[in-house]
């Protein structure tokens, strides 16, 4: 087939996040599929922003990326709005080039916000191909409950009117959370319609030797060993669902504890953080710069604790499905989850300890009690975790289950 993936924030292992397009695309290309991702050329999450050339497009590992310029941003705000609706308005100009050269078979309607479900009909319809709304979080139910916009707000509005749209015109539904099967019924969507799959890893990834750290990284791991600390550590975005205030109010409570927080990655809040780490004397802490997705494993690896965090919001009520979890349990990490949410894949797998959200005195307690464990207890707990990943969380199996969900939406 020839499939078409609409996704404004798509990135790739040497770009950065969101890496769930890279690597569904990667597995399909493997099966024989032909992929065009159509992404911006900004994004607040990637580490690095692709250059396009003259054409737009580039080919990673068989993947074709069309990028669309776009204006940059920092923040929530407007600025974000108007990229936004840069790529929306470029993707819909393209949408007779999109849904001929070549045509599609399939659409991906793929973005965090629903409103590409437009676009994605408009091609699906000129090229009489399957149209699939991938879902990954709830607008605009996420904006509203984590953020606190007014479910009046003309921003909330055109989310839902795009919501509705998407669930009603579909041919098929995927979902990264595991919880929403009320919640999609109630917009109208036929749950037939509905198939789960979830977020997980590339076993590709985890195969070779992992790549070594950068030097101002590990120096930070050999100095904590040298001074006999447990290592805690954070890898990923740094925005408010990460809940990096209640680690850092946690930090406090844990001045004289034999810890040390390694904090890895970027972020519209880094610079709150590092104000708040120095304002407040937080000596216990390292705040690092992003490092290559190949060295993850290599940090991971050197973690006694891996540390994940949510706010304490209504709209987990539906299920998480976090990227960075994955990877934490198939390196084998012990995991602090700090949750309250409609599943909890570390209790599932028995690999850490989960305590209520945004209570620094929980995580504090928590980060102890695992740091005070027997290094085997620890290893075993994330043993557990790896097995858990390798059985229910892999791409090549979440890829086939994405088609498996296309084979049965295509019309006869």
């Amino acid at each position: 087939m020839n499939i078409l993936l609409i996704n404004h924030y798509a990135g790739a292992p040497a770009l950065g996040m969101e890496y769930r397009p890279y690597y569904l695309a990667r597995e399909w290309v493997r099966a024989g599929h032909s992929v065009q991702i159509v992404a911006a050329d900004f994004s607040h999450v990637r580490a690095r922003q692709p250059v396009a050339g003259a054409t737009g497009e580039e080919n990673i590992d068989g993947i074709v990326y069309r990028w669309l310029p776009t204006p940059r941003y920092r923040g929530n705000g407007l600025a974000r709005l108007a990229n936004i609706a840069s790529f929306l308005r470029q993707a819909w100009g393209l949408a007779p080039t999109l849904a001929t050269s070549p045509r599609p078979d399939v659409v991906i309607g793929s973005s965090t916000y629903p409103m590409d479900c437009w676009v994605a009909r408009r091609i699906a319809r000129r090229a009489d191909a399957v149209l699939v709304h991938e879902v990954h979080d709830l607008w605009p139910l996420s904006p509203i409950e984590l953020s606190g916009m007014s479910r009046w707000h003309p921003f909330a509005l055109l989310c839902q009117a795009a919501e509705n749209s998407a669930y009603r015109h579909a041919d098929a539904v995927v979902s990264m959370l595991p919880k929403v099967h009320d919640h999609m019924a109630a917009q109208g969507l036929d749950l037939r319609k509905l198939t789960i799959v979830p977020n997980g890893i590339a076993p590709d990834d985890w195969a070779a030797a992992p790549a070594a750290l950068q030097g101002d990284v590990q120096a930070v791991l050999d100095a904590a060993r040298a001074a006999g600390q447990a290592v805690v550590g954070y890898a990923g975005s740094m925005g408010e669902p990460n809940a990096l205030d209640t680690l850092l109010d946690a930090a406090a409570l844990l001045r004289n504890a034999p810890l040390r927080l390694v904090l890895v990655g970027d972020g519209h809040l880094r610079e709150h953080l590092a104000a708040r780490i120095a304002a407040e004397g937080l000596t216990n802490i390292s705040l690092l710069a992003p490092i290559p997705k190949a060295q993850v494993p290599s940090l991971l690896a050197q973690l006694d604790i891996a540390y994940i965090g949510w706010q304490r919001v209504p709209i987990y009520r539906f299920g998480i499905a976090p990227n960075k979890l994955m990877d934490y349990m198939m390196a084998g990490c012990a995991v602090l989850h700090a949750v309250e949410a409609g599943n909890d894949p570390v209790a599932e797998a028995g690999c850490g300890l989960s305590v209520p959200p945004g209570d620094a005195l929980a995580v504090a307690n928590g980060l102890k009690r695992l740091a005070g464990l027997p290094a085997a207890e620890r290893h075993a707990m994330g043993q557990r975790g790896r097995v858990f990943v390798q059985a229910h969380h892999t791409y090549p199996v979440l890829a086939q289950r994405f088609l498996d969900a296309v084979q049965a939406a295509r019309r006869p």
